[in-house]
């Protein structure tokens, strides 16, 4: 299915096999964006294709109505600031107060609540990533959460099932067993995109480095997905530098959408949204941890090219048969 063409007037090509689209023009950085750019040599910086993205920080709460008129506001304030993706985090459309709502609220993909959401990128024109949504699962008893890509004609380009699931006890917190009402994906999925080659994954993916070497080298991706509703606790402790880990180690862009704040009185979301660029620069930040707004900041296509030219790892990683054959 080609791409929803009619927000592009020209082309960039990227990695001399693709083409993608390229917007005119860009809006300028609002007080919620932090800029930079890694410098990797001593060279001078050379004139770059780039294309804006924008991440989303929000507190949901049990009311599906009250999220989606958040996410609406913030697809907007995207809009206005020229971004072509916006990011949403984990249980972005409901965060279930008792047990059992959200398996209550579960639907199948074209169920009327992500079509509102489709027809939301189709009116604003707009590519959508959808952190977490309750998918149905195959009984009644479960449910998915299920990372979706909607284009900007409204349609839903993939979606990705969270594979590895929050089965933990936080320290100095509460017990999470997200196994007892989710079922687990089993498939690595990745998708192409006006901002580039996007690889998802889901939250407590983050702490398996695996699955994004994966995206990276067998699926080629140049933007990793992460939506979160990180703890506070493993937050303070663990976000940042872990989100940072993944962009260094395969040389790509991270967009981490966040929960933040309180939702009720039994759950807590660290928040910080960051985008960080694959020298593990963060490019975006909200300065509020915890506020509701959006992040932006444009990612560079000649910067990932850069970056791994001079680090060539793609090159010099070792095949998993090596290590199989590796004597312990």
């Amino acid at each position: 299915m080609p791409f929803c063409l009619h927000n592009y007037r020209f082309f960039v090509k990227l990695n001399s096999n693709r083409t993608l689209p390229c917007p005119i023009r860009h809006a300028r950085f609002t007080s919620l964006t932090v800029q930079s750019r890694a410098t990797i040599s001593s060279e001078p910086a050379m004139a770059s294709n780039s294309v804006r993205v924008a991440a989303a920080q929000m507190t949901s709460i049990n009311d599906l109505a009250a999220n989606f008129a958040t996410c609406s506001r913030l697809v907007k304030e995207a809009v206005a600031e020229g971004a072509k993706l916006v990011c949403f985090p984990e249980s972005f459309s409901f965060i279930a107060d008792k047990d059992g709502e959200s398996v209550n609220i579960a639907e199948p993909l074209d169920g009327p609540i992500m079509q509102q959401y489709c027809s939301l990128a189709r009116e604003s024109g707009i590519w959508l990533s959808l952190g977490g949504f309750q998918e149905r699962g195959s009984d009644d008893a479960h449910l998915r959460n299920t990372h979706v890509i909607i284009d900007d004609c409204g349609s839903i380009r993939s979606s990705y099932s969270k594979i590895h699931l929050f089965d933990v006890d936080v320290p100095g917190g509460r017990v999470y067993k997200e196994s007892s009402f989710t079922e687990p994906g089993k498939d690595i999925v990745s998708v192409d995109s006006p901002v580039g080659r996007l690889g998802l994954s889901v939250c407590y993916d983050l702490r398996f480095p695996e699955l994004y070497q994966q995206l990276r080298f067998q699926h080629k991706a140049q933007i990793l997905l992460v939506p979160s509703a990180f703890t506070k606790i493993t937050g303070q402790a663990h976000w940042e530098i872990l989100l940072r880990a993944r962009a260094i180690e395969t040389q790509c862009y991270v967009i981490a959408a966040a929960q933040a704040g309180k939702h009720n009185d039994k759950r807590e979301s660290y928040g910080d949204t960051l985008i960080i660029d694959p020298w593990g620069t963060v490019v975006g930040r909200l300065p509020d941890r915890i506020s509701t707004g959006i992040a932006v900041a444009d990612i560079d296509f000649s910067l990932i090219d850069s970056v791994r030219a001079k680090i060539p790892i793609a090159k010099q990683r070792k095949p998993i048969e090596f290590w199989k054959s590796t004597s312990l």
